[in-house]
């Protein structure tokens, strides 16, 4: 049995596909919901996630499937060990009755990590929002 933990949020969003994987992929609207970002949909780039907190994390992306995966690394080095965060985030869309479910997954949080994986499944609700309310923008 692995002793890696995942933390899933999923969400119900009246919008088309398309436009779930527009705001997930271009690198400004990413910005808007998520983080300042070096993004680019393309298997193998190195990117960064800048957060207001001043933090940042190392990425890579692993899988773009357009309209369907988007999985990248989700890396946060730290002094302390115990703190240290290697993770895969992968965004699945499904398309669902007029609209689109967004299961978002986040692995890798190792034991001890649980203010990480606590903190991880609140800050993807709020993110969620804040995607929410953008593609309402849009």
């Amino acid at each position: 049995m692995s002793d890696v933990r995942t933390v899933t949020v999923e969400r119900r969003l009246p919008f088309a596909p398309a436009k779930v994987w527009q705001a997930l992929t271009r690198p400004h609207l990413l910005a808007e919901w998520l983080m300042q970002n070096d993004f680019v949909p393309a298997v193998g780039h190195h990117f960064q996630l800048r957060g207001e907190w001043g933090g940042v994390l190392d990425c890579e992306v692993l899988i773009v499937a357009p309209e369907k995966t988007l999985s990248y690394t989700w890396n946060h080095a730290h002094a302390d060990a115990a703190y240290d965060l290697r993770s895969v985030v992968t965004f699945t869309l499904t398309p669902a009755d007029g609209g689109t479910h967004l299961k978002v997954e986040q692995t890798g949080f190792r034991p001890g990590q649980n203010q990480a994986s606590g903190g991880a499944k609140a800050g993807w609700r709020r993110f969620l929002e804040k995607l929410e309310q953008l593609l309402a923008r849009e």
